[in-house]
This record gives structure tokens, sequence and C-alpha cells, in this order.
């Protein structure tokens, strides 16, 4: 069964969710609580054991390494070890890696992406010429599905209204919660 107060949720100028909001001069319910950092004797120096560092890991990897990445279908090569940054941005694309090292950084707006059939996910064959540097506008008319014959192009839309109609039944069908 649905929550009768589901409606009221997201509507933040309800009386009910303003009446329940914390009101100007309220004591805090923790006033007085020991906050963190408090701890008597020696305690602070012996609460939390040292971290270890990255290479400890068991699925550790030295900086070079090099792996296909299945969501990009491309090769990548781990660049930092750098705990700081995000770890999917730890590994860049061999290609994009090539291209910077000869040309220096991709400018904003652009990509490095293969020349047609010349697609390689081994290091020792992506080299600069088989690489080309695109604008993002280039590279999205490239990838259109327009660029199909007109028959392919309309089984592409097809199945799409097909997908969304599916989906549609689908939560008409299913009872809610």
């Amino acid at each position: 069964m649905r929550n009768p107060m589901a409606h009221l949720w997201n509507n933040v100028h309800h009386p009910a969710a303003i009446a329940s909001r914390f009101k100007p001069g309220r004591v805090p319910a923790n006033k007085g609580v020991r906050r963190p950092g408090f701890a008597p004797g020696r305690m602070a120096e012996t609460q939390f054991r040292k971290g270890r560092p990255a290479c400890e890991a068991h699925n550790y990897v030295p900086i070079g390494t090099e792996k296909i990445d299945p969501k990009r279908n491309a090769l990548v090569r781990k660049v930092t070890d750098d705990p700081s940054i995000f770890p999917v941005h730890r590994w860049q694309p061999v290609a994009k890696i090539v291209w910077e090292s000869a040309h220096g950084p991709v400018p904003k707006g652009h990509v490095v992406r293969f020349r047609d059939g010349m697609k390689s996910l081994v290091a020792s064959e992506i080299t600069l010429d088989c690489l080309e540097l695109v604008s993002q506008r280039e590279n999205m008319l490239r990838n259109s599905f327009h660029n199909y014959p007109e028959e392919v192009a309309h089984a592409v839309q097809l199945r799409s209204v097909l997908s969304r109609v599916i989906n549609r039944r689908k939560r008409e069908d299913s009872p809610h919660e």
C-alpha cells in the first residue's frame, strides 16, 4: 500500500513540512555532549591504527599497468596512485596518452579518436598515424545512427519506440507499493 503522505514528501511549502522544521533559538538535543576529538588519557593515540599504503591492497597494480576497460572498450593505462583522485580517473586511455605525448594536452571540447577502421586494443598498434583529434560535435556527427542506411536507421528508431511501449506497459501493470 502506498503511503498516504507520499505526495507531501517533496512539497517544501506544505504546512506540515514547515511545522516540522527547526526554529531559530532551539537548543540542540546533543548540547553538552562530548565532541569528536575528546579522548581521555592515551585513548587518542591508540584509538585508530595507521592506514596502509595502497600498494598493500590485494588487488593493487603498479602505475603503468594496462588493461582493457569493457565500458569504454579501450585499452587504458594506470597513470597515478593518488588516493585523492577517484579510482576511474587513475586510468587513462592509451590513445590519449600517445596523442598527448606528441601534441600536448587535448584542447577543451575535443576528443582523441581512432581513424576509421584503425581501432586497436594492442598497445604497440596504437600510434599517431591511427589517431586523430576531432571536436565533440564532429565526433557526435560521426557516431550518429543517421550515418547508417535508411532501413537500419529506421529499425533503430522502431526499437526505441518498442522499448518505450514495453516500459510504459510494465509501469501501468505493476501494482504500486
